[in-house]
C-alpha cells in the first residue's frame, strides 16, 4: 500500500521543490517571501489533511465492520465539510495578507511578493478540497494507486507550467513569483478533475439528498478524529512560522535557507509520510475486524524501517550538502545556512519519523486527543523553548541544533508509546 503512495507523494513533493527552485532563480527576496509564506500555507493544506484522515479513519472503520452502504454518504458529506472549511479558512487569510506577515517580521520590500503570491493561492486551494480529502477516501478502501497516480500527474503539470507562467512564453507574460501560483491553480483544478473521477468509478460518492441532520452526524465523526488530527497537523507549520519570525531577526538569506530546508525535509521523509498514510487505515481496519496484535506490529515494525531508512537518507544529504544548496541559491550566505542545516536538523529524521507515524497511529486507535498532546509536547514544551536558547547562545545554528535534540528526544517517547499503546473507547 506504501509504494504507490509514497510515489504519489513523491511527485507531490517535487512539485513543491519545482516552485522553490524556479522561485529562486528571481533571487533572495522572491525566494525568502515565498519562504515565509510556506508555514501559513502548511497550516491551511494541514487542516485539510486532518480533515482527510478523520475521513480515512471513520470510514476504515466502517468498511472494516462491514457497512459498505453507508460509504457513499459518508464521502459526500466529509467533502461538503472540506469545501466549508476551505471558503472559509481562504476568505480569513486573503484580507489579513499585509497585518499576518507584518507580524512575522517580513520586511516591507518582502510584502509585494508575499501578497502577489497568497492572492492567487488562496483560490487555488479550493481545488485542492476534493483531490486532498477524496485521495483518503480512497486510501481508506486500501486503493493507493490510483491516487498516487492523479497526485504524480498533477506534479508532472506543475513542473511543466511553473517556467511558463514565472518567466513567461509566448503570449503568456512573465508573471514572477504569481506565476507559480498560478501554475499551481491549474494543477489543482485538473487533479480535482480526477479526483471526482475516481471516487466516482470507486462507488465513494453518489448524487445524494442534502439532509442537514445526517450531514451533521457524518461532520461529528469525521471532526472527533479529524478536529484533534487537524491541531495536530497545524501546530507544526504554527511552530514553524514561530521559528521564521526568530530566524528573521538575522537576514533574509537565512530566512531563505530556512524555507528551502524545510522543503528538503519533506523529501527527505517521503518514506515515512508514504508509510503513515497507509498505516492509519491499514490499522483501523484491523482494530475494526478485531486483529489488536496485528495492528500492533505493524505500528512497530514501521518505527524500526524509519530509524534505519532516515539514517541512510542522512549520510547521503549530509555528504553532498554543498551541491544540493547551491541548486537552489548562488548567494553564498544562503548557502551557507542551508548546508548548516542540512547537516544538523536531518540527523534527527528517523526519531522524527517515529514521531509521525506513532502520532498518526492514534488516531486509529481511537485516541485522537493523545495524538495532539504528542505534536503538542515536541512543539511546544521541547523545541520552541530548547529553540529560544538555541537562538540566544548560537544563533540560526542553535535554532537548528534544537530542532534535531527535540526531535530525537520526543522520538524516543514516542517509541516507548508505541510498545504500550491501547485501542481507546469509540464515542
Amino acid at each position: 500500500m506504501s509504494i504507490p503512495s509514497g510515489l504519489g507523494i513523491l511527485s507531490l513533493l517535487v512539485f513543491n521543490l519545482a516552485d522553490t527552485y524556479f522561485v529562486s532563480l528571481l533571487g533572495t527576496e522572491p525566494l525568502a517571501a515565498l519562504s515565509f509564506t510556506f508555514p501559513i500555507t502548511f497550516i491551511i493544506t494541514s487542516i485539510l489533511i486532518g480533515l482527510g484522515v478523520g475521513l480515512s479513519a471513520s470510514l476504515a472503520r466502517i468498511i472494516g465492520q462491514g457497512e459498505q452502504h453507508n460509504v457513499a454518504d459518508f464521502v459526500v458529506n466529509a467533502l461538503l465539510l472540506g469545501l466549508i472549511t476551505a471558503i472559509s479558512l481562504s476568505t480569513l487569510g486573503y484580507f489579513s495578507i499585509t497585518p499576518l506577515f507584518t507580524a512575522m517580521g517580513a520586511k516591507p520590500s518582502l510584502l509585494p511578493y508575499i501578497s502577489d503570491y497568497l492572492q492567487v493561492w488562496y483560490i487555488a486551494i479550493l481545488f485542492l478540497v476534493i483531490p486532498m480529502i477524496g485521495n483518503n477516501a480512497l486510501r481508506a478502501t486500501g486503493n493507493t494507486k490510483f491516487p498516487s497516480i492523479l497526485m504524480a500527474v498533477a506534479g508532472l503539470i506543475n513542473v511543466i507550467l511553473d517556467p511558463i507562467f514565472i518567466f513567461g512564453l509566448g503570449p503568456i507574460p512573465a508573471m514572477g513569483i504569481q506565476g507559480a501560483a498560478v501554475a499551481t491553480l491549474f494543477s489543482w483544478a485538473l487533479s480535482m478533475v480526477g479526483a471526482l473521477i475516481l471516487l466516482k468509478r470507486s462507488k465513494l460518492i453518489a448524487w445524494v439528498s442534502l439532509n442537514w441532520q445526517q450531514a451533521v452526524t457524518v461532520w461529528r465523526k469525521v471532526l472527533k478524529i479529524g478536529r484533534p488530527a487537524a491541531l495536530s497537523q497545524m501546530i507544526n507549520p504554527l511552530a514553524n512560522a514561530i521559528l521564521m519570525t526568530m530566524i528573521a531577526n538575522y537576514d533574509t538569506a537565512a530566512v531563505a535557507a530556512y524555507g528551502v530546508g524545510m522543503r528538503i525535509e519533506s523529501l527527505m521523509l517521503i518514506a515515512i509520510l508514504a508509510l503513515s498514510s497507509s498505516l492509519t487505515p491499514f490499522i483501523a481496519q484491523n482494530l475494526g475486524a478485531g486483529q489488536v496484535t496485528r495492528a500492533k506490529q505493524a505500528l512497530i515494525g514501521s518505527a524500526h524501517f524509519s530509524l534505519l531508512c532516515q539514517l541512510g537518507f542522512y549520510l547521503l544529504i549530509a555528504v553532498f550538502a554543498y551541491p544540493i544548496a547551491g541548486l537552489f541559491s548562488d548567494d553564498e550566505s544562503v548557502i551557507e545556512y542551508l548546508v548548516i542545516f542540512l547537516w544538523l536538523v536531518p540527523v534527527a529524521y528517523g526519531a522524527l519519523g517515529v514521531v509521525i507515524l506513532v502520532a498518526n497511529s492514534l488516531n486509529a486507535f481511537n485516541r485522537p486527543g493523545s495524538s495532539l498532546l504528542v505534536n503538542m509536547a515536541r512543539l511546544f514544551l521541547i523545541m520552541l523553548p530548547m529553540a529560544w536558547l538555541g537562538n540566544i547562545l548560537l544563533g540560526a545554528t542553535g535554532i537548528f541544533a534544537a530542532i534535531a535534540i527535540a526531535n530525537i528526544l520526543i522520538g524516543g517517547a514516542c517509541y516507548i508509546l508505541a510498545l504500550k499503546v491501547s485501542e481507546g473507547k469509540a464515542h
